[in-house]
Order: structure tokens, then C-alpha cells, then sequence
């Protein structure tokens, strides 16, 4: 039986429309349950295989109660405005019972392991910018250098240490489920399950809207967010960050951290690491904004039929003009450490643009750091993210 014919404008893989497909058949057969999102019942579910006293485990009563707020209004806002297509209901049921998962498992390691949270970490490296401004360039390049430590894809989105570490292999699994979804997904980000990669999961953990704004349309949630303050995420961001330093014993090198988030919430994460260094990537709003279009209509198409491309340019051109006001008043009053690089300079020379950065933030670019930096050059340059300049119009069906 063919799916039915559906009335969204943007392109998405063959799989999207047979798995809308196959979720309808199988709720109107009564196979399965249509998901819930209702907070209560997403709780409950989290709770079938972990204990809810995990969700005091190393947290305060204000940031218990920032997360509850949080996950409130992200549901009412998927069950009023996000228009979501059957994949996109189970997809973003199975991600909220996941966090809340996390969530209590984390709480039940730290009630058990206090001395995790008082990890001595040393200052870390902040790259700060808009999406798609070369800040994922910048991140790794720093993170190459043997002196510095970076968070690996699989510790961002599976938080929770392993003895022994399976969690690259866990990462396999669910890039390739990603991939098999998203024909495009190496265009837009490139991943790679052991490789240094922003902390984008861990904020996802503590519901900032970063992670869900850029696949949902939940305009109410994201600005409601946008006018609190979002030190309770970051203290959770905090505990995240020291809980992995001591498992896999680094915290003694300084870590190169990097979401473009951080852009919006600058003055909360320095709060928290007064002694960091700062890198500000910068790149033209117009260019930054139509690559930041390119990648949620590309995520929004998967998950709703009605993802719309106007409202997402528009809402994408609203946040870029947020996200520098922001920063710029954040790094004004910044009397750290602090360095820039432009993306048109780092395009033309990275070597000189990654020096001029450990010149202003006085590190020692050692030839070890160029060796391993070069190696990551190489990498990226053979990256299919280098074709996502041209994929954008690849979103758009004519």
C-alpha cells in the first residue's frame, strides 16, 4: 500500500514518508499506542527502569524546578504549534523520555559520587559564534593541539560514564539511524562518534532550546527561554563537564567547549568559569543566517509535514540578530582573556588565523599542536561538509 500523499514543500528522504506510513497503519491497528507528550506520562515512562530520587542527585530546588518548567512548556508547545508528523511525535517522545532517563541516571552517579562534582578543572577555551560561522573549524583545530582536551560525540549525547566505554558504539548505531533518515546530515555537520564535537547533547539534557529549536517549530517555548535566565542549564553543563573530566582523566588540560548557544548565553557560562578564555568566531549575518536556514528546514522537513520556509527564514534571520547582540555586549564586557577569528580569514589561511588566536590568549603553539592541526585540516578538507555551501537548494523541492 503506498503512503499517503503529503503537502510539504521541503525534500526529505523516502524513508520519512514509508515510516509516517507504517506508525499510522500501526496506531489505527491498534499495534502500538499512539506517544504521549504529555510531561506527567513522559516522567512516568523514564521512571519504568530508573529511580525518580535521581532527580535530586547533585542539583538544587531552583534547578529541579528550572527542568520541570522547562519540559512543561516544550510539550505544550510541541501539542500546540510544532505540527508534527507521526515520525515526528515518536521521534520527539523517545528524545524527552531519553533526557529525562539521563537525567535521573546522572542524579543517582552523583548521589552515589560527590566527589565527581568537586573535580578541579582547569580554565577552559570557549568558541563562541553564530552557527555556521566556522566555530565547528575552530573548535577542532584548538582541540587537536595535545594540550587541550575536547568532549567526544558519544560523551556529549551519552552522558552517563562507561566502565568499560561502549558508548562509541552506542554513537554507531544512532548516526547511522540519523543518516538513514537525513541523506544530507554529513553536509551539514561533520560527525564522527569518537571525534571531538560540541557539547550540543548536554544541553539537550538540560532542556536549553538549542537542541530543539533547530527541529521543531515551538516559537513559544524558545521564547520563553529566551527571557530566563539559563544558569540552572549551566550548572547542569557544569556538572556534566566535571563528571566527564574525571572519567576520562583530563582534567588537569584545559577544555575547548563550543555550542552556538554560548552566543546567547554568554554571561551565564562565564559565571560559571570565570578564568576561561574566549574565541569569538565571526562571519557576515546574511551568510550565516541562509546556511543556519539550510540546516533546520533540512531537520524541520523530517519531523512535520507543514515545516515552513519562510517562517524559518525569518525566525533563523530574528535569532542571528539575537545571538550577536548578545555576544557582542557579552564580550564587551569581557576583561578575560579573549581572541577573534573572521571565517573569510580562516578560509584563506587557518595556520595564520589559529596563530593570531594563540597569540591574543598567550598559549604556545607547539609543534606537536601544528602537527596534530594539520592532520585535522586534512580531514575536514575532505569532509563532505564542504559541499554545504551548495546543498541548500538541495532542501527545497522546485
Amino acid at each position: 500500500m503506498a503512503a499517503p500523499a503529503r503537502s510539504h514543500a521541503l525534500a526529505r528522504s523516502p524513508w520519512v514518508e514509508r515510516l509516517c506510513h507504517w506508525l499510522e497503519s500501526a496506531w489505527r491497528a491498534g499495534i502500538c499506542s499512539r506517544p504521549s507528550l504529555d510531561p506527567e506520562a513522559l516522567w512516568a515512562r523514564a521512571c519504568l527502569t530508573v529511580s525518580p530520587a535521581g532527580e535530586t542527585g547533585g542539583r538544587d530546588v531552583e534547578d529541579v524546578a528550572d527542568f520541570r518548567q522547562r519540559l512543561e512548556r516544550l510539550c505544550g508547545a510541541l501539542e500546540g504549534e510544532a505540527a508534527l508528523n507521526p515520525l515526528g511525535r515518536t521521534m520527539a517522545h523517545g528524545q524527552l523520555v531519553r533526557v529525562i532517563r539521563q537525567r535521573l541516571r546522572l542524579g543517582a552517579l552523583w548521589r552515589k559520587r560527590p566527589d565527581l562534582l568537586e573535580t578541579r578543572l582547569a580554565p577552559p577555551i570557549l568558541v563562541v559564534g553564530q552557527m555556521r560561522a566556522g566555530t565547528t573549524r575552530v573548535h577542532r583545530l584548538l582541540a587537536a593541539d595535545p594540550a587541550h582536551a575536547a568532549t567526544r560525540f558519544c560523551d556529549s549525547w551519552y552522558p552517563l560514564p562507561e566502565t568499560p566505554d561502549f558508548r562509541p558504539v552506542w554513537a554507531i548505531g544512532t548516526l547511522a539511524f540519523a543518516r538513514l533518515l537525513d541523506p544530507w546530515l554529513d553536509t551539514i555537520h561533520p560527525f564522527g562518534t569518537a571525534r571531538a564535537d560540541e557539547e550540543l547533547g548536554w544541553l539537550a539534557e538540560a532542556l536549553s532550546p538549542c537542541a530543539y529549536e533547530a527541529q521543531w517549530r515551538v516559537p513559544s517555548f524558545v521564547a520563553w527561554s529566551e527571557a530566563r535566565d539559563p544558569l540552572p542549564v549551566y550548572r547542569e553543563f557544569a556538572r556534566l563537564l566535571a563528571t566527564d573530566a574525571a572519567h576520562r582523566g583530563n582534567s588537569h588540560k584545559p577544555r575547548v567547549l563550543k555550542v552556538p548557544q554560548f552566543a546567547e548565553d554568554l554571561p551565564a557560562l562565564l559565571t560559571l568559569f570565570p578564568q576561561a578564555r574566549v574565541v569569538v568566531a565571526r562571519r557576515g549575518p546574511e551568510q550565516v543566517s541562509a546556511s543556519a536556514v539550510s540546516l533546520v528546514a533540512n531537520q524541520m522537513a523530517i519531523q512535520s509535514d507543514q515545516a515552513d520556509l519562510a517562517w524559518i527564514k525569518a525566525e533563523c534571520a530574528r535569532k542571528v540578530a539575537l545571538r550577536e547582540r548578545r555576544m557582542n555586549a557579552a564580550v564587551a564586557n569581557w576583561p578575560g582573556a579573549a581572541a577573534g577569528v573572521e571565517y573569510n580569514a580562516l578560509d584563506r589561511d587557518w595556520l595564520s588565523a589559529i596563530a593570531g588566536i594563540y597569540r591574543e590568549l598567550e598559549l604556545d603553539l607547539t609543534p606537536a599542536a601544528l602537527a596534530a592541526m594539520r592532520v585535522e585540516q586534512g580531514r575536514a578538507s575532505r569532509s563532505r561538509h564542504t559541499a554545504h555551501s551548495q546543498a541548500y537548494g538541495g532542501f527545497a523541492r522546485t
